[in-house]
């Protein structure tokens, strides 16, 4: 009885895999031992020979077919470069070359983008590019930052290392980003759902109270009358609602995209929240301190690395800041004293930058720095979640009861009469 199982796909000659089909193929071996596996190549007949050569004998080679719904698989996430980071920087660690080690990381994703953009940086490697020039080809998955680190790592010959730190910061980031995220999409969430439940009450259940209202053939509290107003307005014009929240939504999106001004009105209002502002507050310190330790340890002149920088603090004011600061730098002064010019930063990050300098260890400060303020992330994004849920369950009251009371106010008063 034969066994089936998937092998180790054999090595056709070297060529772009981006610009090759996929092949999915079947044969057995010597011992009558069924095997699977997929291969890029140029033709058909290119896998049959190969796999012949391997010992292999073909009996079913095709292109392997697309899924329904297109090839192109879901969008790479930051998260999946930390991981492809990560599982880089182990298997150079171990000493598995590179282009081994991209080959390996292409074959176990899923993700038909992401093993795409794999087996693309592993051709240009074969062909002679270094990596920081691979990495230029996909700037939307690798940043400035990313591609600079890189590019640091492999002229000091340290790059193992370097994709190791890289690694770890992508980690620390995606998780600070997870919390922030956290901490806002609890009480968006719930306010849309109260929204969601007012709008089916006034266009659903309201109307039917409004039925029994009319024979009662009395007056109506004030209260009553202004939810059923409500209904008849939603009733008659949920469209004109509809467009103007998507249209609101939309225009939104737009200003803050494409308005450098509305967007830093934003972020400064955003700070000016209470909790949620000290949370972004102390998200933007960690982010800059972490970013910067990261660039400076790896090699970066100190204002490129301010000049990276500024775009990961996640906050146009901040943004703005460190751009004042790289260019106060630039002309010679020092790093603390340019942070205390831009009045942001808080006085104990000024002075552990400060110590950091004089000693001659502000990649280690910085660190320091990152790790106190992404805790005050976590420790505020914790009290924040027990703060909301009784507030939140007095905002639901507050709107799904008020709804309730006023219609059942006239029979209240209904009965009060007889």
């Amino acid at each position: 009885m034969s066994a089936t199982r998937t092998a180790i796909k054999p090595k056709l000659p070297v060529r772009r895999a981006d610009a090759q089909p996929l092949f999915v193929w079947e044969g057995t071996d010597k011992r009558g031992v069924t095997m699977k596996g997929e291969q890029p190549a140029k033709n058909a007949n290119m896998v049959r020979a190969e796999l012949r050569r391997q010992g292999i004998m073909p009996k079913v080679v095709k292109v392997k077919p697309k899924p329904l719904f297109g090839s192109s698989g879901k969008r790479i996430t930051p998260g999946d470069i930390a991981v492809f980071s990560r599982q880089l920087a182990t298997m150079m660690k171990s000493g598995v070359p590179i282009v081994t080690s991209m080959e390996i990381i292409a074959s176990g994703h899923k993700n038909p983008k992401m093993k795409a953009m794999v087996n693309s940086l592993r051709a240009d490697l074969e062909s002679g590019s270094s990596v920081h020039e691979a990495l230029t080809k996909h700037p939307v998955q690798f940043d400035e930052l990313f591609r600079n680190l890189v590019k640091a790592g492999e002229s000091a010959g340290v790059l193992e290392t370097v994709l190791d730190t890289v690694a770890t910061y992508k980690e620390n980031i995606e998780s600070l980003k997870g919390k922030i995220k956290k901490a806002l999409f609890y009480p968006a969430t719930v306010v849309a759902v109260a929204i969601l439940v007012s709008a089916i009450l006034l266009v659903f259940v309201v109307p039917q109270f409004e039925k029994t209202f009319a024979s009662f053939g009395a007056d109506l509290p004030a209260f009553t009358l202004m939810i059923l107003a409500a209904s008849d307005f939603m009733i008659a014009y949920w469209w004109l609602v509809l467009l103007v929240t998507v249209g609101a939504g939309v225009l939104f999106v737009m200003a803050k995209n494409r308005s450098p001004r509305f967007a830093h009105f934003l972020d400064r209002m955003m700070l000016k929240l209470p909790v949620v502002g000290q949370i972004l507050h102390n998200s933007a310190i960690a982010r800059f301190a972490r970013t910067l330790a990261v660039t400076f340890q790896a090699g970066v002149p100190l204002v490129e690395a301010l000049d990276t920088v500024a775009g990961a603090t996640g906050n146009v004011v901040y943004e703005q800041a460190v751009n004042r600061i790289r260019d106060d730098v630039s002309v010679g002064y020092q790093v603390n004293l340019a942070m205390k010019q831009v009045n942001v930063f808080p006085h104990m990050v000024v002075q552990m930058v400060a110590i950091g300098e004089e000693a001659g260890a502000l990649d280690a400060m910085l660190y320091k720095v990152a790790e106190f303020y992404e805790q005050e992330v976590n420790n505020a994004v914790d009290a924040l979640s027990s703060l909301l849920e009784p507030l939140i369950m007095i905002i639901l009251g507050v709107i799904v009861g008020g709804m309730v009371v006023g219609m059942y106010l006239p029979i209240f008063k209904l009965a009060a009469t007889i």
